[in-house]
């Protein structure tokens, strides 16, 4: 990302000075969420659009109609403006967990849907750009996998919370749980690159829904 680097904030850092909720909020307090919210869903559609390597801070700016030095203001460098980001997209996976939970009851069709309809979306599309762009890139390699090991912890504890019918056998959900991630996450990936036959998309998430349903435990 063409924004001057520095790694020494941490992403937790970067995740409090956005989201911490002052005891008495104040318009100027509000502002700026609301600020840099728009500049993080702006660098966002430009990692979509342009690729991570050609997303500038001029590009973010115009992109959440806002000047250069109002995102430098907010964001100093690059790497504080990635971890935000990179925090809103894992923020955005959990929420669809969640989601996921909430429909859990209506069966494992529902859910494998709804899972594949996630990964269809620009935050996924962002979010395997910068996987990619972090393989050759060292500063943002060191942003992404701490987040990321954090995002699967949390990702698994709330994958717990949201199907607990699944806890009789642990075995059996850690094992279509990594089926379901796989599957539609390589599906997904496969999309992008053009490597996906359209016409496949229904019945691999069938079959996917099958193994799903063989490996879930019997109803009391």
């Amino acid at each position: 990302m063409a924004i001057p680097r520095k790694l020494h904030q941490s992403a937790s850092n970067e995740r409090s000075a956005v989201r911490v909720v002052p005891a008495s909020p104040t318009q100027q307090w509000l502002k700026s969420v609301q600020t840099k919210k728009r500049l993080i869903e702006g660098a966002i559609r430009c990692i979509v659009k342009f690729g991570y390597s050609r997303t500038t801070s001029s590009r973010v700016a115009a992109e959440a109609g806002l000047s250069r030095g109002a995102m430098l203001h907010h964001f100093e460098n690059g790497d504080a403006l990635m971890r935000a980001v990179i925090a809103e997209l894992n923020d955005k996976r959990l929420r669809a967990i969640r989601r996921s939970g909430d429909i859990a009851s209506r069966g494992v069709h529902e859910v494998v849907r709804a899972y594949w309809d996630q990964l269809s979306s620009p935050s996924f599309t962002a979010f395997h750009e910068l996987s990619i762009a972090a393989r050759t890139d060292q500063g943002l390699a060191q942003i992404l996998e701490p987040a990321q090991a954090e995002f699967r912890e949390r990702r698994y504890a709330l994958s717990i919370e949201a199907f607990p019918e699944w806890q009789k056998n642990r075995t059996n959900f850690d094992l279509a749980l990594a089926l379901s991630q796989q599957t539609i996450e390589g599906m997904a990936i496969n999309r992008l690159v053009h490597g996906l036959d359209e016409a496949m998309v229904e019945p691999l998430l069938t079959n996917l829904e099958r193994q799903i349903q063989e490996l879930k435990p019997p109803a009391d």
